[in-house]
């Protein structure tokens, strides 16, 4: 009697041994569905932007107008603005019809010039700066979506400003992670989602650009409206005017000090 109570119970530990195995096995295969179908969205939302010509462009060029606000509501000060990217990391805004208020970023760095002279930026300025670029669609694009060790989910679908979209989340190997919510109709992003511990209250902070009205220009879809939101609060509004691509860029434009030199008086 004893021993066929040890025989059942063997026989049930290896068939439940035998189950568990499926359920994980079960688990994997879903898991590697979904991760398959999130870097099948990606590449749908690369070629809905244009593909290799949006993955390759070496540098770019955006004007149009900007708008502040503050508590969600505008606050008097909008601006003509003109702005120029150079893969991967030199940025310059020119602000004022007259572009006579300039913004440069590099890899590490921020500085204003002004006909007075120029300064470095605010320390918290240029971290907010290079974290929301650290995080932009071009970025992750680039470098999140092929490391081995990125995570990817599917997480179902949206609504975003009246569309249903698509959403995907990549996690870094570092745990950062980025959700994008995709048209999904055409692919093309809608919103762009991260979170960042705030250093001085230690609570998690929350930044969302949203894009709209898309128009292609020399190949690529571009949106000609973007609008930030910081913890559910617009804080910048943009609407473009004109786009130009690959376009040839002075030796000099992302040099703090060679603009000084034309501008200061």
């Amino acid at each position: 009697m004893g021993r066929r109570t040890s025989v059942c119970a063997l026989a049930w530990m290896l068939l439940t041994v035998l189950l568990c195995a499926l359920s994980l096995r079960a688990q994997d295969v879903a898991t590697e569905k979904n991760t398959a179908h999130a870097r099948a969205l990606l590449q749908a939302m690369v070629k809905a932007l244009g593909g290799g010509l949006w993955m390759d462009m070496p540098n770019y060029e955006w004007w149009g107008t900007t708008a502040q606000f503050y508590q969600g509501k505008p606050n008097g000060i909008a601006t003509h603005f003109w702005y120029f990217h150079k893969a991967p990391d030199l940025d310059r805004w020119e602000f004022t019809k007259h572009r006579d208020d300039v913004q440069i970023f590099t890899a590490s760095g921020g500085w204003e010039i002004l006909y007075r002279g120029m300064t470095p930026l605010p320390k918290d300025q240029v971290e907010d700066y290079l974290r929301r670029r650290n995080h932009s669609i071009e970025t992750v694009m680039h470098t999140w979506f092929a490391d081995p060790n990125t995570l990817f989910t599917y997480d179902g679908q949206q609504l975003a400003e009246r569309h249903l979209a698509d959403q995907v989340t990549m996690i870094s190997a570092t745990n950062d992670s980025v959700t994008l919510q995709l048209d999904a109709e055409t692919h093309l992003p809608l919103r762009r989602i991260f979170h960042w511990r705030n250093p001085v209250y230690k609570d998690q902070d929350e930044d969302i650009e949203e894009y709209d009205n898309y128009r292609v220009v020399d190949g690529i879809e571009t949106p000609y409206s973007i609008t930030h939101y910081r913890n559910g609060e617009m804080i910048n509004e943009r609407f473009l005017l004109g786009a130009e691509y690959d376009r040839s860029l002075p030796q000099d434009e992302f040099d703090p000090q060679a603009t000084a030199r034309r501008i200061v008086k």
